[in-house]
């Protein structure tokens, strides 16, 4: 690493970790096959063992979250049907329109104060259709949600929230791109969260680290739906176990480390706690989310002024900027880090 880049310290968010000198080394060493044709066994092999992992029957390698998201609520939601979601979700917030564009479908969201899902309010939403009136067919939830700071749904109200799904007869998505994060930080098997839905989109390439890559899970007959749905997409790609090692090897070494992340989080909250701009109690994961409506910053000139210290941060919004701990990211740097934005903050 040069001076410069010690000097500079990312916080913009967790997809900016380089592989590792042994992560390339597996993915040089990959055996692979064609992929679209079903014999790249290291992409199976990988496919299998994250279906394993959620609870679920089978698995599909695609080249990034948001593709799994999107052939997931496809699969789950005919053109002309509704999707229900959170109203900051990242399925209709940061994935370009795609559900609209290329799904052909409608969105209706939720809004809920302290983020957290409220599976009565959830519930009260669903449409049954008939005749001329609009019918829901599925609702996708995050685990972590991004937007309010990495915060962790409970188990519970996930649970009922699958129980609000079969009742009314919908599918359930679960857009679990750091879902990793909440089994290492509550303990859950991250089986008995895959089960409790349709649908489960894992990614590779944010916490875990690996270069690029994501995981939908789901049942086999789902799954081969999906493999139609990701060539439409354009994510058919031939000899692609080279990436699916590296997301072998990050389950393998990076994923109980990503306490590390988390602890350095709540180590940043606890730096900025006195400016009143976070709750620590708040920060579940490796997500700290500044709320600067009590200071003088708007969110993008904080950003920009953290930024010329070298301490690189994301605007969320006019009042709000997010830092994400990643495994890139040392607790010297996260001390660093929060002196220079503790100064920042000082009236």
């Amino acid at each position: 690493m040069s001076r410069q880049e010690q000097r500079v310290v990312d916080l913009r968010s967790d997809t900016v970790t380089r592989p590792t000198q042994r992560m390339r080394a597996a993915m040089a060493a990959a055996e692979v096959g064609d992929d679209v044709y079903g014999e790249d066994p290291t992409v199976r092999a990988l496919e299998d063992r994250v279906a394993g992992l959620l609870g679920q029957e089978a698995g599909l390698f695609l080249p990034t979250a948001t593709m799994a998201n999107q052939v997931a609520i496809q699969f789950l939601v005919p053109h002309g049907s509704e999707l229900l979601c959170a109203d900051d979700a990242h399925v209709v917030s940061y994935e370009g329109g795609a559900a609209a564009v290329h799904g052909g479908i409608t969105t209706r969201t939720w809004h809920s104060p302290d983020g957290f899902i409220e599976p009565a309010t959830i519930a009260g939403m669903i449409r049954p259709g008939g005749g001329f009136a609009l019918r829901t067919d599925a609702i996708a939830v995050e685990q972590t949600a991004n937007l309010p700071g990495g915060i962790i749904h409970p188990l519970d109200r996930l649970t009922a929230l699958h129980t609000v799904a079969r009742r009314a007869g919908v599918g359930l998505h679960c857009d679990g791109a750091r879902l990793w994060h909440a089994h290492i930080t509550t303990g859950t098997a991250l089986d008995v969260y895959g089960r409790l839905f349709d649908t489960v989109a894992v990614c590779l390439s944010k916490g875990l680290g690996a270069p690029a890559g994501a995981v939908l899970a789901g049942q086999h007959d789902l799954i081969a739906d999906a493999k139609r749905l990701r060539l439409r997409a354009g994510g058919a790609m031939r000899q692609v176990g080279i990436l699916a090692a590296a997301g072998l090897y990050a389950l393998d070494h990076h994923l109980q480390r990503l306490a590390d992340d988390h602890d350095h989080a709540r180590s940043l909250a606890n730096a900025l706690s006195n400016a009143g701009v976070v709750d620590p109690g708040r920060v579940h994961t490796n997500i700290v989310l500044l709320n600067l409506t009590r200071t003088r910053w708007s969110g993008p000139a904080f950003a920009a002024a953290a930024a010329k210290h070298g301490i690189l941060l994301i605007a969320i919004d006019h009042y709000h900027v997010r830092a994400v701990t990643h495994r890139d990211v040392t607790i010297e740097q996260i001390v660093h880090a929060g002196g220079v934005l503790q100064r920042l903050l000082t009236p």
